[in-house]
This record gives C-alpha cells, structure tokens and sequence, in this order.
C-alpha cells in the first residue's frame, strides 16, 4: 500500500470482481474507501474459495483496505442511508444497474458534483459477465489444443481485472476534469467494451477486416513469433519466446542450432536474420530443430544457457509451486504476512502492485468484518447522533460487526 490518495473517498457498492477491484487499487494507493453492504454480506460474500468456516478468501482479498458498513438495502429507509452517504462523499464506484435506484441522474439531482462509476455488462444495461463477454469477442476459439476446434474458456478473469484497473484510472481521470471545471458525471464501463476495445488495441479488428478470417489455433504457441512450450530430457515442460532478434540470437546460441536453421534456410531459400515473420511462417522446422535441442539437455542445464544468453524462459509451475516460488511469493515485497483476516487465516498478502521508487511501501492492509465500521461513517462522516445510530441499529437498518 502507498499514502498517495489520501483525501480521497469514495463509497463502493459492488459485488464479484469488476467493480471491487476498482474499490482495492483505489484503497492501496491510500483512499478512504467504505464499502457499503447488505446486513450479512452481499452476493459475493460467500464466492469460493472459502475455507473450512465458510469465509471467502475471494471476498478478503478484493475487499482489503477498505471499510464497511452493513445496511439493509431491502428497505427504503435503509437506502435512504446509502444515498445520502454517497451525496456526501459525491464518488460512487458500483456494479448495480444503471436504472436502479442508484441512478447516476437520481443521486445527482441534490449533487451535481457527483462521480459515478459503474461497471455493466453491455452498453444497453443487458447482463454479462468475464466469461460470457470472453465467449462474444472469439478468444476461445484461439485457445485450446491444435486438435481440438471446440472453443476453450479461459480460468483467470481477464476482462473484469482490465475493467477494474480501467475504472480506477478513468475515475482518477473524471475527478481531475471535476477539480478543473467542478462538473461531475457518470463513468460507464460494460464488460464487452473493455473486453472488444482491448481486442481492437490489440490489432484483432483490423486484422480480421484485413485478412477475412480468423487465426489459426496455435495451441501454447505466440502468434507472430517464436515462442512455444517444449519439454527437456528430465520432463520439464518450459516456455520460451523470443519477440526480438536479439533474443532470437540468444535462443540460437543456446541451443546452438545455427547450423540447422542455415540448413533449413538453404532448403526453403529464406532468411531469418532480422525477420520474425519469415521465422513464425517457418516455425514448423524451426520447431522441430528446438524439439531435438530440448530432448537432449536438462531443465538446469538450459536454463542456465538460457539465462547466460538473454533468452525468455520459464518452467511451468503448479499454483502451489508459485506460492512457494521466492521470487514471486516468499521474498517478494508485493507481499507481506497478514495476520488478522476475516477467516483468522493467515496467509502472505499482495499489496499495491505497482512499485513506487523512494515512497515507502506500506504492509497490505486486512478486509474488514462487515459493518466493523458502520457507527464511525456514519457519525463521522454524515454527522449523525450516537442517539440516531443506536436508532437504526435497534430498528435494524444498520448492523455493527457483532451484528452483520
């Protein structure tokens, strides 16, 4: 975590991963963030992974640094709260739909200052999710084994991570245009659009308008390139690329090839000096001479020949092997030993994941238990009486953390 939005709030009313990610990289670079949920957890407070008890270690890691409060938002009183906190602090991160009661043009009628970022799914306000929204913009059909033309999901939630890290920024964005001119407005970012405008930034768009059609199925193979998973004399299966020549020439060392690609060079009249499409549209031969080099050679021996030439390499790890890597995970200072999680398990937790050189990287602060903090916003930052709070808590429209 860094001090660097400090002076900052902004109240989150979200669920799953899109939107809370928004509220995570706001709060790690050191806003106030006051998460508002329903009495007992929201949608998402019970989304596997959850240990033995129950307790969500998704729920505890996108919502760390950030403070809650529980309201009942089944009841109109208790939405009542809820808009009146987010006119007051005028920045609103949320997944609810644009036409709920959390309407941008609703809570701006008494806040024309007022900041509104909403994640959707599609632009119309239709639902999506990560994976639906993966389906529509056709990278499964890219993924999978070369011999296998069913489309292939992938695992890691790319979209609603590029969604979150877009919403943050656009919010930062939005708030500098309101310090400037103090106009405030609604940011919307739908699934889809992250998911087809980062495709077209990409070059997908143009290249299928281009060529008429869709890529090959390149299986673990990068497209341009060469760069492809291969498997050494002791069985370790290792991923390589080289995107620059000089990379390429590292490669070629390494494995010392040179004069097998002269060969193939000879016999196909092409060189693949200086040219990584001559090589990619090759890269059947090329391939094969790699194969050959791999077979022949341990793990530790190439890595080390690869390290020694500049070459892009990695084993492939199981997640288990990742968290006891040290330099991802146990002497990596992304990470620190949190103690006092929700779960009462403790485990290294991610901090900011930016590296600010010179500003002092603070320890990943926890989540915190719903409503821990419903009392304290709610006296301190809409003022009302201790005699009010006790009000609503009696009538259960507030929760406290004993309580939620």
């Amino acid at each position: 975590m860094y001090d660097l939005l400090s002076g900052l709030t902004v109240v989150e009313v979200s669920s799953f991963v899109a939107s809370p990610t928004i509220g995570l990289y706001l709060a790690q670079m050191g806003a106030e963030v006051i998460k508002v949920d329903q009495i007992g957890g929201g949608q998402d407070f019970r989304r596997w992974p959850v240990t033995e008890d129950n307790h969500s270690l998704a729920w505890e890691n996108l919502n760390r640094a950030k403070k809650s409060v529980a309201l009942d938002l089944s009841s109109k009183a208790g939405r009542a709260v809820l808009v009146d906190l987010i006119r007051k602090v005028g920045v609103l991160v949320t997944n609810l739909p644009a036409g709920g009661f959390l309407s941008h043009e609703t809570l701006a009628a008494d806040c024309p200052g007022l900041i509104t970022v909403r994640v959707m799914g599609w632009p119309d306000g239709s639902i999506a999710l990560d994976y639906t929204a993966n389906a529509a913009v056709g990278y499964p059909s890219l993924t999978g084994p070369l011999e296998d033309e069913r489309p292939v999901n992938h695992v890691l939630p790319a979209w609603d991570l590029l969604t979150g890290a877009y919403g943050a920024f656009a919010l930062l964005a939005a708030l500098r245009r309101r310090d400037a001119t103090g106009q405030g407005g609604e940011v919307r970012l739908p699934l889809t659009d992250i998911a087809m405008g980062s495709a077209a930034n990409l070059g997908r768009i143009a290249e299928v308008l281009h060529t008429g059609q869709d890529r090959v199925r390149l299986g673990n193979g990068v497209f341009g390139t060469i760069g492809r998973d291969f498997v050494t004399r002791d069985g370790q299966r290792t991923m390589i690329v080289a995107i620059n020549e000089r990379q390429w020439q590292g490669l070629v060392r390494a494995l010392d090839i040179t004069e097998g690609l002269a060969s193939i060079e000879r016999e196909r009249g092409v060189s693949f000096a200086g040219d990584d499409g001559v090589r990619f549209s090759n890269r059947d031969a090329i391939y094969a001479l790699i194969e050959a080099a791999f077979a022949a050679r341990d793990h530790a021996d190439l890595a080390a020949a690869f390290d020694a030439n500049g070459v892009v390499h990695s084993g492939y790890q199981t997640m288990v092997e990742a968290v006891a890597d040290p330099r991802l995970v146990t002497e990596n200072p992304l990470f620190a030993m949190s103690t006092d999680n929700p779960s009462g398990f403790a485990y290294p937790a991610a901090g900011a994941l930016a590296t600010l050189a010179g500003e002092a990287r603070l320890a990943p602060a926890p989540a915190p238990q719903i409503g821990a903090d419903s009392e304290a916003v709610l006296g301190e930052v809409l003022g009302y009486s201790a005699s009010e709070i006790a009000r609503l808590v009696d009538t259960g429209l507030v929760a406290t953390t004993n309580e939620a």
